[in-house]
């Protein structure tokens, strides 16, 4: 993988590493407590006033602030064809609203495939710009979330999506 510049963005729930290719913004991950970091960035241009890095940054922010439900900066989606068409899906999945890995591997046209959805969810390098804190274990338990299971409750939370400790009460009507 081929990164052309680096930053990093302030969020209530930590910094965030930003990493970005010609062709779009290719990695979001929160600098302490990320799973699945990249070990690629050595020697990559720390960037802050890049266009494509500055814009994330700001929507972002905007996302935090109550302004923005979805983003619209140019993704550089990287793995492989399966991990890109669940990472393709969840840009989908609106602000406020989450299904599970089974209704997504359904979507897929994968009924059986929520395990792998699961680990393609898993491996989201675009943490809440491709919003993987919208899916949900079975009948709405939280499960595992690479940034930390507190940020995909702080992240539900502030998308107004009603918990119960570690499970979504009722998906909100469309």
């Amino acid at each position: 993988m081929s990164y052309s510049a680096q930053s990093t963005v302030l969020t209530p729930l930590g910094d965030m590493l930003l990493a970005c290719t010609p062709r779009g913004l290719a990695g979001a991950w929160f600098l302490e407590g990320q799973k699945d970091t990249p070990d690629t960035l050595e020697g990559v241009p720390y960037r802050p006033q890049d266009s494509l890095l500055s814009e994330a940054a700001e929507q972002i922010s905007a996302y935090w602030q109550g302004q923005l439900q979805r983003f619209s900066m140019p993704l550089d989606l990287i793995g492989t064809a399966f991990q890109v068409s669940v990472w393709q899906h969840l840009l989908n999945i609106g602000h406020g609203q989450h299904q599970t890995y089974g209704d997504v591997a359904r979507a897929l046209g994968s009924p059986k495939g929520f395990r792998a959805v699961g680990m393609a969810v898993g491996r989201n390098p675009l943490s809440i710009v491709v919003p993987c804190h919208r899916v949900m274990g079975q009948d709405g338990w939280l499960t595992g979330y690479s940034g930390g299971l507190h940020r995909k409750v702080a992240l539900l939370q502030h998308e107004g999506v009603a918990l119960d400790g570690q499970r979504v009460l009722a998906q909100p009507a469309a």
